[in-house]
């Protein structure tokens, strides 16, 4: 059976246990919960970033608020950041389910063996097709993150790194420590 948006809404606000579900081409799937290497990463990662964010400009959600593709994929990312004026236009109360149709500066996904939703090439390609300015895969079993930075043609540019501090492009003033997050 293949879920419309709207209907995905309504199921995910009554669903009593506030699962984190997920829309892939109108097609439901729970988000798992997962491994502590991942989850510590994820955790990590976004304090990283929180701490540098002006949340004047910028705030963070960690396993939290939808990204949306057209009316059949609403994804959880393990982190994003959004404009605070993005984030400002969710605020509509306890029955809005908060969600983003626009690129985002910069969308992170933690990679997980026991990770049996969505792949992530999945989410890698939605991401990509809403136009997303960043998006990281961050591997803290092999130590590693890939990148993939829109170009002004709206190809990407795609990059690993081992170890030391990356930069990511629409956020100049934050500076992540891989070293630190890996140990």
């Amino acid at each position: 059976m293949v879920m419309s948006g709207p209907t995905f809404e309504e199921f995910v606000l009554a669903d009593p246990e506030g699962r984190n579900w997920e829309l892939h081409d109108g097609r439901l799937h729970e988000k798992p919960s997962l491994s502590a290497e991942h989850n510590d990463a994820m955790t990590y990662f976004a304090v990283q970033i929180m701490n540098q964010l002006d949340r004047s400009e910028f705030r963070a959600r960690v396993n939290a608020g939808y990204l949306t593709w057209w009316d059949t994929t609403y994804l959880i990312p393990d982190c994003a950041v959004l404009s605070t004026d993005a984030e400002q236009t969710q605020r509509r109360g306890p029955d809005w389910l908060e969600r983003y149709a626009g690129p985002l500066p910069l969308v992170v996904e933690i990679w997980s063996p026991l990770d049996q939703g969505l792949a992530f090439d999945q989410k890698l390609s939605v991401y990509q097709r809403r136009g997303d300015r960043e998006i990281m895969c961050l591997d803290p079993f092999e130590g590693i993150l890939n990148a993939w930075r829109r170009l002004s043609d709206g190809k990407y540019d795609v990059g690993s790194q081992r170890g030391g501090t990356v930069q990511p492009i629409a956020l100049p003033n934050v500076t992540i420590n891989l070293d630190a997050l890996f140990a």
